[in-house]
């Protein structure tokens, strides 16, 4: 299994080539598991765990939309944040076809084509983020700026707010 720490992803080369540092950790998994169960078996905490969700807005385009794992999506802050009158994620079924990824490995970096990528800005405030590593199983851990960066992403508040005040 050792062997297995060693394979690249794609999301992975294009770190590397960038010259961005990054961790990597691997983990059992042959099937989709949710992101607040792989942070519960790997005891990492949520707030630092992020999820990759793709929706498609009313004029056609991919976005790309980075938030902690057990937050969900403010659809209209989000089509906000690109522009768009409104978005909607895409169906799980289409996931491979838009970005060469399967569901529970799908990363923001080394998608078929790069779309524009939103991270919520709850990220800012870390030095570090746990991302999907582009396959089931891998995780990178990266600086949310390193991914803005790398994407050509933004920061923006694309979450509800949490009702703890």
């Amino acid at each position: 299994m050792a062997k297995e720490k060693d394979v690249k992803t794609n999301a992975m080369r294009i770190l590397d080539r960038n010259k961005v540092s990054y961790k990597v950790n691997t983990y059992e998994c042959e099937e989709f598991i949710d992101g607040v169960q792989i942070a519960d078996m790997l005891g990492q905490p949520y707030e630092m765990t992020y999820k990759t969700l793709v929706a498609q807005g009313r004029s056609g385009g991919y976005f790309v939309f980075v938030i902690p794992i057990a937050e969900e999506l403010d659809m209209k802050k989000a089509a906000r944040s690109v522009g768009e009158k409104s978005v909607e994620l895409i169906h799980v079924k289409d996931i491979n076809k838009i970005t060469g990824y399967i569901r529970g490995g799908c990363t923001p970096l080394g998608m078929k084509k790069q779309f524009p990528t939103v991270v919520d800005d709850t990220a800012k405030a870390l030095d570090e983020i746990i991302i999907s590593g582009g396959r089931l199983g891998s995780q990178i851990f990266l600086s949310p700026k390193d991914l803005v960066k790398v994407t050509g992403g933004k920061f923006e508040q694309i979450i509800f707010e949490s009702q703890q005040d």
